[in-house]
Order: structure tokens, then sequence, then C-alpha cells
């Protein structure tokens, strides 16, 4: 295994076995997970649909002809699968590259597994060195920031990116997260914070890593 693609799509296709027919399940965003939709699609497995967490993943998951749910309707999901910006070995995250990351947390929370599929590029000490995105009510954008650098990091509005849900984006720069579910409280309790894309107090119950030497679960 050598490139990039090649290790999303070995990560995606690990997580396949997780997936029982005839259950709805929860899919995340972006490259790692578009795999993932394009071999659910190619086994034609037969499963109930999927709750998408993005406009971009109800778009793909259509295209192959996969049946997409609301999660109002579908209730709670047996399985969430989804890739990560960061992940350590405790299994908790960074998301929201992608910008997704307030409806992936609510599909995270709503399911009893959560399987989160990524290349080992992506697995890292202490989170932190990728920019920690926060979604926010547009008129909150200065104040979070301000709280952001009483944090001790360097805020940057993501300019020109409007969330699915009408919100705005803040990257968060330097911040050395030695206490990722104290730091996910804090963030989440300023007003303003629709969430925060660290998934540490729901993190990921099982992590499949894509390296040269196959995928790791851990």
């Amino acid at each position: 295994m050598g490139s990039s693609d090649e290790l999303k799509r070995a990560a995606a296709e690990a997580a396949m076995t997780y997936i029982e027919e005839g259950e709805t399940i929860g899919i995340g965003t972006g490259s790692t997970v578009n795999f993932l939709i394009d071999a659910l699609a190619d086994s034609r497995m037969p499963i109930a649909g999927a709750v998408s967490s993005s406009e971009a993943t109800t778009r793909r998951l259509k295209e192959r002809n996969i049946e997409v749910i609301e999660l109002n309707t579908a209730g709670d999901l047996s399985i969430y699968i989804d890739g990560a910006d960061e992940a350590t070995r405790h299994r908790q995250l960074i998301k929201g590259g992608g910008g997704a990351l307030t409806r992936e947390k609510i599909i995270a929370g709503a399911s009893r597994k959560f399987v989160c599929i990524a290349d080992e590029s992506k697995l890292v000490g202490t989170l932190g060195a990728f920019p920690l995105p926060v979604e926010v009510i547009p008129m909150a954008r200065s104040f979070v920031s301000r709280q952001m650098v009483g944090l001790g990091g360097q805020p940057a509005w993501r300019e020109g990116v409007v969330t699915d849900n009408g919100n705005e984006i803040i990257d968060v720069h330097n911040l050395k997260i030695t206490e990722p579910a104290k730091l996910e409280q804090t963030i989440n309790n300023i007003p303003g914070v629709v969430t925060v894309g660290l998934f540490a107090m729901r993190g990921a119950d099982v992590l499949l890593i894509a390296g040269k030497d196959g995928v790791k679960k851990i």
C-alpha cells in the first residue's frame, strides 16, 4: 500500500465488516468516506438506508442509488462511519475540516457504535496541529474568536464558507490540546458556538488506521 488514496480505500473497505444487512447506517463526510460509499454500492449489501452528515454525502449516496433517510425518521442508529482530521490512540478526534462537524456530531451521538476510518498520517500523539474547527452563529463570530484567543488559540475565520446549517466556521490554530474532553465542554459552553470539532466526550469506539502494513484496529 502506498498512495494516500490506496490507504483511504483500505480503511474504508475494512469498515464494511461492521455493517449489517437490513440496518440503517450513519455516513460521514470526506474523501475517505467517499471510498466507503463506493464500496457499499459495489457490494450491493441490502441496507435499510443511510443517514447523511452533509449535502455532499447525500448527493454521492443518491448517485450510487443508496436511499437517504432523515435522522428524525430513523431514530437511533446501530453504526456511524466517518473519517477524521486527527485521531489519538485514545480514539479522541478532531473533525470538521470539511465543514460538516455539527451534523457529524449529532449522528455520532445517535449511534450505538462509531467507527472512524483514516490513514496513518491522521494518527497523532496530541491533538491540535490540525486547526480546530468551531461552527458559530454568524453574529457571534467575533465574540467567539475573542474567547478562543483567551484559551491560547489563534482563530481564523474560514471566509466564504457557509455550513449546511447556514452558519460560519472559525479555525483555531496553535492549540495544544492536552485535555480534549474538558476543552470540548469549555468551547461548547460559549454562547454562539453551535459545536466544536473535538470528538472527545463521544469519541470513536473503533479506530481503523490504514498504513503501508495494512489496517490496524485501535
